[in-house]
């Protein structure tokens, strides 16, 4: 494997008083925005300055909620710890059981706040060929109707859409059999265009990272797949590169797909890649990582639109070196990236 990733898992429900009450306090050392008035979405966390970082911070995020508890059970050097990743935008990994319902409730959060949701839609049938994300819809008409229902949740609302974390790469690096390649071609280029005929949806396909291998493998499967409709791509999704390789990465890949731009995944790449142990399973919740820039528009080339935490900081892999279930919160691994960061 190349770069498998865990489904974030949707965090359901409200939080308790108590919670709540303890993310009023995170507003209160917010760094970020001015604009939190009472009984807005941004009163809870404060959101970050829109004018370089122009994406929502969920209120009722899983590590806003752990961070709650955290100085509920008086551990307040943690909690400030955590703070580093409660305070950022971080994208949704919609569920595919209640996707509508999801996407309405991110994209109405998000606008009421004045700003953009970020969602990530993983749900391709034989989704990552086995591996601790295996699933995805059952066929193609399955995942027709999950576009369909991400759409309809969205509505006019502004979104930014990650489209299908691996599901061109596979089709590259033979992890998907043969037979599936041409539905998955169609399912890809329907889900670009119909997302893109929302009236304020920015869609960016997975384009894999710059370790996995060459651009010109890719940049035609990304044509089938539908790129020319879309915004651009994204790299680095749930992956470790520097932000300078993946850069260069992605504007390599740009110059053979129409000069299109990018976002990169900047979520744990503040250390680079793990270089230890199973080479095969180096991408699985590495040892000393760090958290890397924060989300922003405001990058290091034209071509870049933002650097975005794609992955929830926080959540894991996948069952390996000790974790949870790929896209379950795992605190000690949260805490491990925030004291490695230098943000």
């Amino acid at each position: 494997m190349y770069g498998s990733r865990g489904v974030g898992a949707f965090a359901g429900g409200r939080a308790s008083a108590a919670v709540l009450g303890a993310a009023l306090l995170l507003a209160g050392c917010s760094s970020g925005g001015d604009d939190g008035k009472e009984g807005s979405a941004s009163a809870v966390v404060t959101q970050q300055p829109k004018e370089a970082d122009p994406f929502w911070v969920n209120p009722d995020g899983a590590a806003v909620r752990e961070v709650g508890e955290l100085l509920g059970d008086g551990r307040k050097a943690e909690a400030q710890q955590l703070r580093k990743i409660a305070e950022q935008p971080v994208a949704e990994w919609i569920n595919p059981e209640n996707a509508e319902e999801q996407a309405r409730e991110f994209t109405e959060g998000a606008d009421k706040a004045g700003r953009r949701a970020v969602l990530v839609l993983y749900n391709i049938p034989h989704r990552d060929c086995g591996q601790y994300s295996q699933g995805g819809a059952a066929d193609g008409d399955a995942y027709r109707d999950f576009v369909d229902a991400v759409a309809e949740g969205i509505g006019d609302r502004p979104a930014t859409v990650v489209l299908e974390p691996d599901a061109v790469l596979h089709l590259v690096d033979g992890c998907t059999p043969e037979e599936f390649h041409e539905e998955r071609y169609d399912l890809l280029d329907g889900a670009v265009t119909q997302l893109k005929g929302l009236k304020n949806t920015k869609v960016y396909l997975d384009a894999g990272n710059a370790g996995w291998g060459d651009p010109d493998q890719i940049h035609e499967p990304l044509k089938r797949a539908g790129i020319e409709r879309a915004d651009g791509f994204a790299v680095n999704v749930s992956n470790f590169y520097t932000t300078e390789d993946s850069v260069a990465y992605g504007k390599e890949l740009s110059a053979k797909v129409g000069g299109k731009h990018f976002v990169v995944d900047t979520s744990r790449n503040g250390n680079g890649p793990y270089t230890g142990g199973d080479p095969d399973e180096r991408w699985c919740n590495p040892p000393g990582r760090a958290l890397g820039e924060t989300p922003t528009t405001r990058t290091s080339d034209p071509l870049v639109d933002a650097y975005l935490w794609i992955k929830r900081p926080g959540e894991s892999d996948g069952e390996c070196k000790g974790g949870p279930k790929a896209g379950e919160w795992w605190e000690d691994y949260a805490l491990d990236l925030a004291r490695a960061s230098t943000t």
